[in-house]
């Protein structure tokens, strides 16, 4: 396969910067060709601004919908879009790597998104009657590839948990695998999460690089978190609505649109849980300063989340 790895963290030397290399070397090792979009090194610029399209008069009125449909049909994009837009194209399969900041993605990788996923390519794609609404959650110009996220976070596994004071991790980033990574049809995995790793030391990085080698490992293989698809019967046209025959009638929210529900599994080493791969935390305390770890290039203060 051919795999796109965006790479958004400051410091090449952080976890991140170690996991990067170790998922390269695996995916690498199992026969795929693997790109970098380093974004940082890359001096990547984040904001969506009137430079964006140069098709507009300086005196225009910025709507970056339109302009966005308008420059993609004319290939008038900027250079550093239509680059990675060209790469989305290329790979069979895209990771989004990056450190969980404040709940999210670090600005600078929603950046990316909001300029490469243009109008037309990204989105706005497809018939809209009333038996399809677009070629969207599950169709569209990304169908048939493969999509997944590696994260750290700095709290424990268990605030991410289904009754953490974090909220679930699947919630946290169902925005991110529904509605950015599922929504232009990318068949999305389940995430590979690496928890407190602001308190990561020399031992535990390499049971954490094992588990992550073992999902390149499995990276072609593994089934993909069963959304339903938006024009597969489940929802109503035009209002989107799940049908009311299907699902549990008490339950709302996200995992509504999970076509049939994940069971826990426990494993000797992890916790598979609504699909996503859950790692053991240290057992230091939610305050502790990170460790350095000299020949794995561990964990920096900026791989924590919500100020951690």
């Amino acid at each position: 396969m051919k795999i796109l790895l965006v790479f958004a963290h400051p410091e090449s030397r952080s976890l991140n910067g170690a996991l990067r290399d170790v998922a390269i070397r695996e995916l690498e090792a199992q026969g795929h060709e693997v790109r970098v979009t380093d974004l940082y090194a890359q001096g990547w610029k984040s904001a969506v601004d009137q430079a964006d399209f140069p098709v507009l008069a300086s005196d225009a009125r910025l709507m970056p919908a339109t302009a966005s449909k308008k420059s993609f049909e004319t290939d008038a994009l900027t250079e550093d879009v239509k680059a990675e837009i060209a790469k989305l194209l290329w790979a069979d399969a895209l990771i989004l790597q990056f450190p969980l900041w404040w709940f999210a993605m670090p600005a600078i990788l929603k950046g990316w998104v909001d300029r490469v996923f243009a109008y037309g390519f990204a989105y706005g794609v497809g018939e809209h009657s009333d038996k399809r609404w677009g070629d969207r959650y599950g169709e569209g110009t990304l169908m048939g590839k493969r999509a997944m996220l590696i994260v750290t976070a700095g709290g424990w596994e268990e605030h991410y948990a289904p009754r953490g004071v974090n909220g679930p991790i699947d919630d946290l980033l169902f925005p991110i695998n529904h509605g950015i990574l599922y929504y232009p049809g990318y068949d999305v995995l389940p995430a590979f999460v690496a928890y407190s790793v602001d308190r990561f030391g020399e031992a535990d990085f390499e049971p954490t690089a094992e588990r992550l080698r073992e999902r390149m490992r499995t990276f072609a293989t593994t089934q993909p978190i069963p959304y339903r698809r938006q024009n597969g019967g489940d929802y109503l046209i035009p209002s989107m609505k799940l049908r009311p025959d299907l699902g549990d009638q008490n339950m709302t929210g996200f995992k509504l649109h999970l076509s049939v529900s994940f069971q826990r599994v426990v494993h000797s080493d992890r916790t598979e849980e609504t699909g996503v791969t859950k790692l053991q935390h240290s057992p230091e305390g939610p305050n502790e300063h990170p460790q350095e770890c000299p020949s794995h290039a561990a964990a920096s203060r900026g791989d924590g989340a919500v100020g951690h």
